[in-house]
């Protein structure tokens, strides 16, 4: 997880970790109250301006932890605002500084179209009730005296889902929200989160039902050299999990099944977009719903091994681990049948790993059970990659015009061209994220800090060729489209 704030991240685990905690002992209900005076017992505040804010932060962050709402009002967005958290921000965009002369000119002033500014006894003065955000009389201003304030949560979003309400609390339109967490890792005050699934999981191990892990293959690299997908199937079964698989498996049997179905729109002229980035497939449904017939119905990795595990086992509860936000909404459509169950980030596994003592230790990188290309999946341009070597495995002569959209601006761009039908390529590759799902917002390490161990890593896999494994696996028969 990245931020340059570590005292939100310790607050963040901390909660995660107690919660995790008192689930494995089966004590959580009758002493979740006790969290917010264990972690904030007084009398001096640590971080806001009273222990009362900082208990109710708590309460809430617990909530989220819980998988609820912190506001008691549920919904099934799983990105929320932390209301408590949220009001240090400025609530105007536009600030009059120091720097004005209070000129004769007034540029600023004459600027404005909606009468919002006024010269006070030292500089202009902006009425926040009356500014537009327009941002003319910044434009025009000659002492550059004007500064946009743009709050780090909104400047983040790419879909302009936040608003504030009348006391300058921040609130998600979920109407417009993607659900990638851009958000979350951008506000400098911990006042957005999301739920985790935590507490369910934890409560069907104990139950001794039987749950799967699934890990993304964005994981490779992310904590060390060392730290491998073996590392990770110990650890996991020592906490409870029954097994764990690798989703790059699933990124061969999605490439194998979006390279036959990309064949057959490349003949038929039809342009066609990727569907393994939940964030990107939200975008299409929420803001182009126009081309959602042009999207591919190939499921993702994630669903694709959930229902090669559930077609083993009917009973078999599926748990996505990656660094991913949206993720957790994919696993809430209903519509897709054999879907995971849950979803988790690196920071919820690891806290209920701590929570059990348990730590990921070094361990040969002896599992192997997706191919190259399925393990660079989670890059941006790795979908790509792996279609295009499909398409020299089925011996198809296509070299296909692909747009490889690298974070949600060109993601947003290559819609907007193909909604007004002027996309210069034959299909675009959606990856929300910066670097694709390796740069999500849960990660661990940036993409260039773990790029290195990274390609250690896969460079260690066999030289399997995508059909080859899938076949190899055998998963060929798993059903790969949404309906």
């Amino acid at each position: 997880m990245v931020t340059n704030d570590a005292t939100i991240l310790r607050i963040k685990h901390d909660v995660l970790y107690e919660v995790a905690k008192l689930a494995w002992e089966g004590k959580l209900e009758e002493m979740e109250d006790n969290i917010p005076y264990q972690m904030i017992p007084g009398p001096q505040a640590q971080f806001r301006c009273c222990i009362y804010k900082e208990r109710e932060i708590i309460k809430q962050r617990v909530r989220l932890a819980e998988g609820k709402c912190p506001s008691g009002k549920d919904t099934r967005n799983v990105v929320h605002v932390i209301s408590a958290a949220c009001e240090e921000c400025p609530i105007a965009s536009y600030i009059v500084t120091d720097n004005c002369r209070k000129c004769m000119g007034k540029a600023c002033q004459n600027s404005c179209n909606f009468g919002a500014i006024t010269m006070g006894t030292d500089h202009a003065y902006i009425d926040p009730n009356k500014c537009k955000e327009c941002g003319k009389c910044a434009q025009a201003c000659p002492y550059n005296a004007i500064a946009h304030l743009e709050r780090p949560c909104k400047k983040v979003c790419p879909v302009d889902a936040i608003t504030y309400d009348e006391y300058g609390i921040c609130e998600i339109d979920e109407s417009k929200c993607i659900q990638c967490g851009a958000c979350i890792h951008s506000c400098p005050f911990g006042a957005i989160g999301s739920k985790t699934f935590m507490v369910d999981i934890i409560n069907l191990i104990n139950a001794g039902k039987k749950v799967v892990a699934m890990v993304a293959p964005a994981t490779e690299g992310q904590f060390g050299k060392d730290i491998t997908m073996a590392s990770w199937k110990t650890a996991l079964k020592k906490i409870g999990f029954a097994d764990m698989i690798e989703v790059a498996l699933g990124g061969d049997m999605t490439a194998a099944a979006e390279a036959a179905e990309w064949a057959e729109a490349y003949k038929e002229g039809k342009k066609m977009t990727t569907s393994c980035c939940p964030a990107f497939v939200n975008m299409i449904k929420q803001h182009f719903p126009m081309l959602l017939d042009n999207m591919s119905t190939t499921v993702s990795p994630m669903v694709a091994v959930s229902r090669m595990l559930k077609e083993q086992d009917p009973e078999t509860i599926t748990v996505f681990i990656g660094p991913c936000i949206a993720k957790k909404s994919e696993t809430l459509d209903l519509n897709i049948e054999g879907n995971a169950d849950y979803a988790m980030t690196f920071g919820e596994i690891r806290a209920m790993m701590r929570a059990k003592d348990v730590e990921l230790e070094p361990e040969e990188n002896s599992l192997q059970e997706g191919s190259v290309f399925g393990k660079r999946f989670g890059n941006a341009g790795g979908v790509t990659k792996a279609v295009v070597q499909c398409f020299k495995e089925m011996n198809e002569d296509i070299e296909p015009k692909v747009m490889e959209c690298n974070g949600a601006a060109e993601c947003k761009k290559a819609l907007l061209l193909m909604k007004v039908g002027k996309l210069p390529a034959d299909f675009v590759e959606g990856m929300v994220c910066m670097g694709g799902c390796v740069g999500g917002p849960s990660k661990h390490k940036t993409e260039m800090e773990a790029k290195k161990d990274r390609d250690f890593l896969i460079g260690q896999a066999d030289g399997r060729e995508v059909h080859q494994n899938v076949k190899e696996m055998g998963v060929q028969d798993v059903a790969m489209h949404r309906h």
